[in-house]
């Protein structure tokens, strides 16, 4: 497994990230002791980055996580987040983050957490996030209980225009580093290399639209992106390859994300991410992917407050 630095923050953190949201049953109830065999094997398999958050499973996912991690704990760069505990509560608060932190110190059995991120900001006001939320974060980092600060979103330029303007050490971005967006290199690389900081993506898989199966049902793309990706997977199958391992395979490569974050909870999905890391994608396929992917290209939604819809133009 290659590692890479995560921005200045001396770091090294697997390319390929495990993401926890299925330990926390979102998107089905899992075997819990399924799910921490995976945890342990993909230890011993190399990925040593580990993303989890309250929102997932309403604290069930950190829990979990916290009980496969036992003995192990000390091999792993640990990541949570705060501010957002259920789909339609979010708080911002300094209080919150300072309590939102002890609880997932508690679920997560340790003593420290190694990246703390404020989640899904664009849902927050940038005043809120940048004088109250981070500020209070630091404070975590100050005493200890947190090693580095970072913040979480959708809307990419959003997350640059923060990046900016606060102290921070890492951003995760997700859905905007795969075949059909490229906003964070375009958006967040540069601002990273100027600045130090550890850039993480997730979701290369676009919430499961860039497989060969059906995108789930409450999907938000537009409908014609959405009709647009069985092309996608019959080129890939063309080249005996699918969907899903070059969407992995491509969004590992891409310059400026030092871990990509993609969710798993059983060995056979473990097995399929390690797989689609280490399967080249077959001459020739990318650039006719690319070019059939082109008129779809950052054709993504929009969520959170209206203000922090931030246009192209905002420097």
């Amino acid at each position: 497994m290659e590692h890479r630095p995560l921005g200045s923050t001396g770091l090294q953190v697997s390319a390929l990230g495990f993401g926890t949201a299925s330990l926390g049953d979102v998107f089905g109830a899992i075997d819990e002791r399924e799910g921490a065999a995976t945890v342990r094997a993909a230890i011993d398999r190399g990925i040593d980055y580990f993303d989890t958050a309250p929102l997932y499973g309403f604290g069930l996912a950190e829990e979990r996580l916290g009980r496969a991690l036992a003995g192990r704990r000390d091999e792993i760069v640990l990541a949570t987040k705060c501010c957002r505990d259920t789909f339609e509560a979010f708080d911002f608060s300094a209080q919150r983050v300072a309590a939102s932190c002890e609880e997932s110190l508690r679920r997560l059995r340790t003593d420290r957490i190694d990246v703390f991120q404020i989640h899904d900001v664009e849902f927050g006001t940038r005043e809120q996030v940048l004088h109250e939320a981070l500020p209070a974060a630091q404070r975590l980092k100050e005493q200890g209980k947190v090693r580095f600060v970072g913040l979480t979103g959708l809307p990419v330029r959003y997350l640059r225009l923060l990046a900016e303007q606060a102290e921070l050490d890492t951003v995760l971005s997700w859905a905007h580093c795969n075949l059909l967006a490229d906003g964070l290199e375009t958006e967040l690389v540069p601002l990273a290399r100027a600045r130090g900081l550890g850039l993480i993506s997730a979701s290369p898989l676009l919430q499961g639209l860039l497989t060969d199966h059906p995108p789930p049902p409450w999907h938000r793309s537009p409908p014609d992106v959405i009709a647009a990706v069985p092309a996608l997977a019959a080129l890939c199958r063309e080249h005996g390859t699918t969907l899903s391992d070059v969407a992995i395979r491509h969004a590992i490569g891409r310059p400026g994300p030092a871990t990509t974050v993609v969710g798993m909870a059983t060995r056979a999905e473990l097995d399929a991410n390690l797989r689609a890391v280490g399967r080249p994608i077959p001459d020739g396929l990318l650039p006719r992917l690319e070019a059939l992917a082109a008129p779809w290209k950052n054709r993504l939604w929009f969520e959170g407050r209206p203000e922090n819809d931030i246009p192209a133009t905002t420097s």
